[in-house]
């Protein structure tokens, strides 16, 4: 992932730029692991699904944000607040469930609650705000139990 950052924010595709990226991408988490005692294992082969799943639900929401913003009028939008109860517990996997979340067009993290077992969600359209949170809570957080161990 440093190494596709590196060459985004690189702008262009070389050779130097990719040993560049490759350097930064091995040695970098080498040289910073001490310093991140108690950090979680990584399944990367469920986190690589968990990418393709909220890759294809970024387009999908897209397509449903751009629907509702042009064919829906104002007063019947359903915006909700909601609170989702998390059984995620490290803060990596907290800070991913709520990027994942607001990345996701429609809906956008505000706050963890200062237990960290909640997360404050703000929906653009949710008529049904129960069935929103079971949505969210089974389609990212069961899969990002997976991915943290």
């Amino acid at each position: 992932m440093l190494i596709v950052v590196w060459l985004l924010m690189a702008n262009a595709i070389t050779v130097g730029g990719l040993v560049v990226g490759i350097v930064i991408g091995i040695l970098l988490p080498i040289f910073t692991g001490p310093f991140w005692p108690g950090r979680p294992g990584v399944n990367y082969r469920t986190g690589i699904a968990y990418i393709f799943v909220v890759l294809w639900d970024i387009v999908i929401a897209n397509f449903e944000v751009a629907a509702i913003i042009l064919f829906r009028r104002n007063r019947d939008l359903k915006p909700a607040w909601l609170v989702i109860p998390m059984e995620l517990e490290t803060p990596e996997a907290i800070t991913v469930f709520a990027g994942t979340i607001s990345l996701t067009p429609g809906t956008v993290s505000a706050d963890v609650s200062s237990c960290g077992n909640y997360l404050l969600v703000h929906a653009l359209h949710a008529p049904d705000p129960a069935a929103e949170i079971a949505r969210i809570k089974s389609r990212y957080e069961t899969r990002l139990k997976g991915v943290f161990k």
